[in-house]
């Protein structure tokens, strides 16, 4: 920290932050009451996981909040075991997250296939949307995304009521003022984000005209909002149960904090993450969260991806953001309540869209044949039909039959061999998702700046987990100015590399 303060980054950092701020203020509140909690329980774990895991994180360009990808697993905890189960459940699960990066096996989720993880985030887009559809009504989410996805055509045909028709109207005015400015903002304000211009805007019109719409409902004093865990914490936390959905909150949470810092990694040519330091600092952010009741965190690529685009250089952009919504929530909560509830949810619904990604699955298509498209697939329908859990665990199974043919042949030999400023790794055998944490820590602690030759000769099979993560490597690389080459790469195996 005192870096950031003594290198000359500070004013790009300070910039940064308040464009954070803003991105990260409407996203905390839409997405607590998606998760069926009170607005300013996102708010609380946005305050921690900027300032608190801001300090602490491996990945220093990373913004930490609530997020999207927990708030449907969050929903079944508050709806079947009420709100103050969740707090067990967190200390549990960034206790399991500490443990994880001490043992340093953060370079392991790196290992999920990236079929699933987007297959999940599609899963969890489509649950939003068709639960905060419902919102946008004014009404409230049913109890299965596929009882919300049945209800939605009789809550258009419902339209029939004018206080169901101002709701409505108040959300398109948000999802429409959003997509708007996104499209046509002029380019001096292009850092402005487009979910603050669709609230700010829906707000505007239901104070002018006084609409009568459901509002935020947020306490006087933030300190209010904080909820110690009732008495019996330690056996709650030894309940067979609690103890499950703590290790799928820690897995989920860590696989999308990992691919999240990934992807920022790719944005910047800066201090690359350290996944197991990055892993543990969720962990403590998540035990805080836990004892004061809030929602669970991972790091956001909606919110790092604006750190980085707004030229933040340093963790202080991501431990401002959060002193910046402590300070809002602190001094204007009267402001806050004047946001409507439908506004919040225009912005999920369109946030849960875009996680819909089929992009992604045309490019595993084209890339690596119809089995990664497949498991994408089957990831997506069983989060939404079963649970998310359920889901991930199918993609993973899937996944898997991509070893069966080379189930003989799964050990991967890496030689390397440095001549001056050139350093060359050949591999051989099969490249696995079983060995790309170790493929990828390689890779990693080669020098910057010299040539890297990769020899593929006698790499006998490479997975699209793997190629996805080499691909990835060299983009990153030849990025940053170093020189990458392939050697013995033909054919299918040039594609899949290159």
């Amino acid at each position: 920290m005192l870096k950031a303060l003594s290198g000359g980054t500070f004013g790009r950092d300070f910039t940064a932050s308040i464009v954070v701020f803003l991105v990260a203020m409407p996203l905390c509140m839409g997405i607590a009451i998606a998760s069926g909690v009170p607005p300013e329980k996102g708010l609380i774990t946005g305050i921690i996981g900027g300032i608190v895991v801001g300090v602490l994180a491996g990945s220093p360009l990373q913004v930490s909040g609530p997020a999207a990808g927990l708030a449907v697993i969050v929903f079944e905890i508050v709806r079947e075991q009420g709100l103050s189960a969740l707090g067990p459940i967190l200390i549990l699960a960034g206790a399991i997250q500490v443990v994880a990066g001490l043992m340093r096996v953060g370079g392991w989720f790196r290992a999920i296939s990236p079929a699933v993880v987007h297959g999940m985030l599609a899963g969890i887009g489509v649950l939003i949307v068709v639960g905060q559809f419902h919102v946008l009504f004014d009404d409230v989410p049913l109890s299965s995304g596929l009882a919300n996805l049945l209800a939605m055509p009789g809550q258009l045909l419902g339209l029939s009521t004018g206080d169901t028709v101002t709701a409505f109207t108040v959300g398109l005015v948000t999802i429409f003022g959003m997509l708007g400015w996104e499209k046509f903002r002029p380019a001096a304000l292009k850092l402005v984000p487009g979910a603050l211009v669709g609230v700010v805007l829906a707000t505007l019109v239901a104070f002018i005209l006084s609409l009568p719409v459901a509002r935020v409902v947020v306490p006087e004093s933030i300190v209010a909002a904080v909820t110690l865990p009732e008495a019996g914490l330690f056996a709650t936390m030894m309940d067979p149960a609690v103890i499950t959905i703590a290790i799928a909150i820690a897995f989920i949470a860590s696989a999308e904090t990992l691919l999240s810092a990934a992807a920022v990694d790719r944005m910047h040519d800066g201090v690359r993450t350290n996944y197991n330091r990055e892993l543990s600092a969720q962990g403590v952010g998540n035990l805080l969260c836990g004892f004061a009741g809030a929602l669970p965190m991972t790091g956001v690529i909606v919110r790092s991806s604006a750190n980085v685009q707004a030229g933040a250089k340093t963790r202080m952009s991501a431990i401002l953001h959060g002193v910046w919504i402590l300070g809002f929530v602190a001094l204007l909560p009267w402001l806050l309540r004047e946001i409507p509830m439908a506004a919040l949810a225009g912005i999920l619904v369109v946030t849960g869209v875009r996680l819909v990604s089929v992009d992604h699955v045309k490019h595993l298509l084209h890339r690596y044949g119809p089995l990664p498209a497949i498991v994408w697939a089957a990831t997506l329908i069983c989060v939404v039909a079963t649970d998310l859990l359920t889901g991930v665990l199918v993609g993973i199974g899937l996944s898997l039959l991509e070893l069966v043919p080379h189930l003989k042949r799964l050990r991967l030999k890496m030689e390397d061999e440095s001549r001056g400023e050139t350093h060359e790794v050949a591999l051989r055998g099969s490249a696995t998702f079983l060995s790309l944490p170790k493929l990828s820590a390689k890779l990693d602690s080669l020098p910057t700046g010299g040539l890297v030759i990769l020899n593929v000769e006698r790499l006998g099979h490479i997975d699209h987990t793997t190629a996805e993560m080499l691909r990835e490597w060299v983009e990153r690389r030849r990025g940053g100015g170093s020189p990458v080459e392939l050697f013995g790469a033909t054919g299918r195996m040039r594609q899949l590399v290159a």
